[in-house]
């Protein structure tokens, strides 16, 4: 096993399922840090609660704070040599980047919700605080290839009176971006998405994040600065466009071919 990990193991007594984890652990450290705990538990072939409860003998609340103490031992390591500090945070990034394209082995669950959310009319789209930049970049190059997207980055009566908006006018699913910290108002918008019939997904940092959604695609976070980096939720969230494009080939080119008529015709770019 890993230093690290050896150092958090140290003087502890494991019954033989918690051994089993930990050996797991020791041999795939580096895959293991971005698995949620049931995905844990099917990989070392144990229950979901024997992680957690292996996560607390070693002075954790739950295993996301273990798998957070975790994480530095594989992507806190040092970079190639004389690496310095900055470089280190994109290694950081990589590796986060790394774990996005691993989770797209298998394209199926993104070109389902790709499909779903093109053929949603209108589709509202929900960015609140930090999330707010990642929700307005998804919105923008959402609407180059679909009729109507309404983004809501303002709280309050305003939030409300959007979502009902696009609920009345059709809307079945909500997009939504909550990233750490989790703005109490986001969380409960999708609670009110759900009531009213909506149904949602979250662009978002892990699995296992503290609120319900129909269908949750995760990114890590970069840690490493002063204030977390969004790379890798960038690229999944550009990855469902993409797989919204696809999903309706037609109007996508239709709209885009009209998009670049529209931009030579008024100059709207340097030449």
């Amino acid at each position: 096993m890993g230093d690290g990990l050896d150092r958090l193991l140290e003087g502890r007594r494991l019954s033989p399922v918690q051994r089993r984890i930990a050996r797991y652990l020791g041999d795939h450290l580096n895959e293991a840090i971005f698995l949620s705990s049931v995905e844990l538990a099917e990989r070392a072939g144990v229950s979901q609660p024997s992680v957690t409860r292996f996560a607390m003998v070693l002075g954790f609340a739950g295993y996301p704070e273990l798998r957070q103490a975790l994480r530095p031992f594989v992507v806190g390591e040092p970079g190639p040599a004389g690496a310095n500090d900055l470089q280190t945070a994109i290694d950081v990034e990589i590796a986060n980047l790394r774990s996005v394209r691993e989770g797209l082995a298998d394209p199926s669950r993104v070109a389902g919700l790709g499909a779903a959310l093109a053929a949603c009319e209108p589709l509202p789209v929900l960015g609140l605080r930090v999330s707010s930049g990642l929700a307005t970049t998804f919105a923008y190059f959402a609407r180059r290839i679909h009729p109507d997207v309404r983004l809501m980055v303002h709280g309050g009566s305003e939030l409300a009176d959007g979502l009902h908006a696009a609920r009345r006018a059709g809307a079945g699913w909500l997009v939504a971006v909550i990233l750490p910290r989790y703005p109490v108002e986001a969380v409960q918008t999708l609670k009110n998405a759900r009531e009213l019939g909506l149904r949602t997904a979250v662009i978002t940092d892990r699995p296992d994040v503290p609120f319900e959604a129909d269908v949750i695609l995760d990114a890590p976070v970069g840690e490493r600065l002063v204030f977390d980096s969004h790379a890798a939720p960038l690229a999944l969230a550009m990855v469902l466009v993409e797989a919204m494009a696809d999903a309706a080939p037609l109007r996508t080119q239709a709209r885009l071919e009209d998009h670049e008529r529209m931009i030579q015709r008024t100059g709207v770019f340097v030449d």
